[in-house]
């Protein structure tokens, strides 16, 4: 099993202990830092670049969101954010700093493991109830911010032209698994959804991420909902 070595941070000392010693219990997970707040984290992880940094988001000096932002921008360090259902638009804000995935902190430890492996094998991981409200909550909020200005009204305004498709690169089969990618299903899922092997799923996956140029799912996810793919 390839070594996941993988960064904790938390203000809060004793969560920082225990979440490590969860960590370190996992088969293949190896804890190789920690922080106490945003700002050593992006110290810590450059000079590290782990495989996953397990990120807590209300710190002080530098919170987890700018930290996110940092790391991801800096490093292929993926990011973990330990969150709290109630508290969305924090999760919102993570999202739009490069986070991988979401994790609420009550889960057990077992949940724990599996989030840093499937993050740190290249995937994108919400935590169940978060997903589609959440994201196509963020994809709405996005495109509205996005939206241009107000401005004065031209004498004669120029004739509209049509909006390019965002997905017109893609065929009609990457479009059906970009969809079905936004609904939260696995490889496996989309390729019995489509009677594909999931081998094939994973490679209309990777060629999403390409030509959309795409991070992970999560951005899949957004995109597809920012187009109108999903429901």
């Amino acid at each position: 099993m390839t070594e996941v070595r993988v960064v904790v941070v938390d203000d809060q000392a004793l969560v920082r202990v225990g979440l490590c010693g969860i960590v370190a219990t996992g088969d293949g997970l190896t804890v190789v830092g920690e922080a106490a707040d945003g700002l050593a984290a992006v110290d810590v992880v450059t000079r590290l670049v782990p495989d996953v940094v397990l990120m807590d988001i209300r710190m002080p000096v530098l919170d987890g969101i700018e930290a996110t932002r940092r790391i991801t921008a800096a490093t292929a360090s993926r990011v973990l954010i330990l969150t709290t259902f109630d508290l969305d638009e924090y999760v919102y804000g993570a999202l739009r700093a490069g986070a991988s995935g979401f994790l609420l902190k009550d889960a057990p430890p077992e949940d724990l493991h599996a989030a840093i492996r499937v993050i740190a094998a290249g995937d994108a991981l919400l935590a169940p109830g978060v997903t589609r409200r959440l994201i196509a909550t963020f994809a709405a909020l996005s495109a509205a911010s996005m939206d241009p200005a107000p401005v004065d009204p031209a004498p004669v305004p120029p004739a509209p032209r049509p909006a390019p498709d965002p997905l017109g690169g893609l065929t009609d089969r990457e479009r059906q698994v970009l969809a079905l990618v936004a609904e939260g299903l696995t490889n496996a899922e989309i390729g019995l959804r489509l009677h594909i092997t999931a081998g094939t799923a994973k490679t209309h996956v990777a060629r999403l991420l390409h030509k959309l140029d795409a991070r992970d799912r999560i951005q899949l996810v957004i995109v597809a909902h920012r187009a109108g793919l999903a429901p």
